[in-house]
């Protein structure tokens, strides 16, 4: 079996990861102030979130290409490829994979799955490197895609964002009434849902309970088994280390912190802060 793993730039890698030839990472481009941008091609997250701040109109995302995933599947197969897992951003959150199923069947030559991975950023970064660490293991592909599935179905995230209108206006809040939250001083915990969308879970008087109900939240998730707990935050590294500082003390471990680039940075906005939760494998 020869993998090749495929998945798109709201994803989160650690930057002193090297990434090896059988990653492809689809482009998902940024438009701010008319002009589009590509992160780690012309724009890094730190000039997003000035950028970002310095226009007066929120910045807009684009899905990745259909057609650039159909002449890379194309490629795949002429360097003797067998088998794709792509991974991509939540079908909840974007049409992209629900966009994407016919080319499994367009290109019969390789063995393609695209599961649905109901999650996007730091999340979505273990499950890619899970993959690529099981192909390496040797691993059958039927058991690469039963121990994602496996991923997926007990993966989730809690937000807590500054400003509900990055949400609100991209379209990627689910429930609308959430729309009450700024003009209540709510502060409220948003989460990937078990569809894939970003829903309202709570809704929290101040930014102190908020952070006091992830913790809360955190640790009971991790109570039934070997979860990496991520920080992931928006150009808020005060926020994390404080939220790093309390989980540790709460005596939860695996514990690491991420960052939300552009194109999730332009749905959250600067100042939001998530807590992604995923099993950890041996």
């Amino acid at each position: 079996m020869k993998l090749a793993v495929i998945t798109d730039s709201s994803v989160f890698l650690p930057e002193n990861w090297e990434r090896p030839d059988n990653l492809f990472v689809l482009d998902i481009p940024v438009t701010i102030d008319g002009a589009s941008y590509v992160e780690g091609v012309n724009l890094t997250a730190t000039e997003f979130y000035k950028k970002m701040a310095a226009s007066d109109n929120l910045p807009t995302t684009s899905q990745p290409s259909v057609a650039q995933l159909d002449e890379l599947l194309t490629q795949l197969a002429k360097e003797d490829y067998t088998h794709v897992v792509g991974l991509f951003l939540s079908s909840g959150i974007s049409g992209f994979w629900a966009n994407i199923q016919y080319l499994i069947e367009e290109h019969a030559g390789l063995t393609i799955a695209f599961p649905d991975s109901k999650i996007t950023s730091a999340p979505l970064g273990l499950m890619v490197s899970n993959a690529l660490s099981w192909a390496e293991a040797g691993m059958t592909f039927e058991t690469i895609m039963e121990r994602l599935q496996q991923q997926i179905d007990k993966t989730s995230a809690y937000i807590m964002v500054d400003d509900l209108n990055h949400l609100v206006k991209g379209g990627r809040l689910s429930n609308s009434s959430a729309i009450l939250g700024n003009l209540l001083s709510i502060k409220p915990i948003l989460y990937f849902d078990e569809t894939g969308k970003i829903v309202v879970y709570e809704k929290v008087r101040t930014e102190k309970k908020a952070v006091k109900r992830l913790v809360d939240v955190m640790i009971k998730l991790s109570e039934d088994g070997d979860y990496d707990v991520i920080i992931i935050h928006g150009n808020a590294a005060e926020k994390a280390d404080a939220l790093y500082q309390q989980l540790t003390a709460d005596g939860l471990n695996n514990l690491s912190i991420a960052t939300f680039g552009s194109v999730i940075g332009t749905h959250l906005g600067e100042g939001a802060i998530a807590l992604g939760v995923t099993p950890r494998f041996e």
